[in-house]
């Protein structure tokens, strides 16, 4: 165990920087580990087994599921949702309203952006308030997500654009939608990508 974690007793089984902020109320699952210079937010809800990275700004009223990963310099503000087994990569950026002025008042226009299970998001990445990324997603390093993205698609680009299918291992499919790593078959549906039966 990194000897600058230490255990907190709000959190039984977490682990946090001393130089972390953690607010209150916030609940943090065991097995989580909260890095330099980072700050939870009130009314945050973070999983059990998550990395938080350092410089890393969550909330206020962010859930986070089990087993999330996220990268140094990544801030979620309010109306990101992760879902479990989600990763985030550094530098990523979430964006919760859609025509921010220093000068106007748009709290009230707070926008949700879901994130499904096992969606990675690549380094620089930006994604765009007031949309789904389906599960298993992958977005590649500097796209910007500016609509929903189906489950398993490899989208890439500014603005992003489907350039392929990825698997729940994260390996590129082929045509024949098998994945190279584990052997598991796809199919397309109307809705994305799925593990045929």
């Amino acid at each position: 165990m990194n000897p600058e974690l230490r255990e907190d007793p709000r959190f039984p089984g977490a682990l946090i920087h001393e130089s972390a902020y953690v607010d209150d109320p916030v609940t943090i699952g065991a097995g989580t580990r909260i890095w330099h210079f980072s700050h939870i937010l009130g009314h945050v809800s973070i999983g059990e087994r998550c990395s938080i990275g350092q410089n890393v700004m969550i909330g206020p009223r962010v859930r986070i599921g089990n087993g999330c990963k996220i990268q140094n310099n990544v801030s979620l503000y309010e109306g990101v949702e992760l879902e479990d087994d989600v990763f985030c990569g550094p530098s990523a950026v979430f964006t919760n309203v859609l025509n921010p002025r220093a000068a106007v008042e748009r709290k009230t226009e707070f926008r949700k952006s879901l994130l499904r299970r096992g969606v990675t998001i690549g380094a620089n990445a930006t994604i765009v308030c007031g949309h789904e990324i389906g599960a298993y997603a992958f977005i590649a390093a500097g796209a910007v997500v500016t609509g929903d993205v189906p489950p398993h698609a490899l989208m890439a680009g500014v603005p992003a654009r489907r350039i392929g299918w990825m698997s729940r291992a994260g390996e590129k499919l082929g045509a024949d939608l098998t994945c190279p790593r584990d052997g598991s078959r796809y199919r397309e549906t109307a809705h994305g990508l799925e593990i045929a039966a």
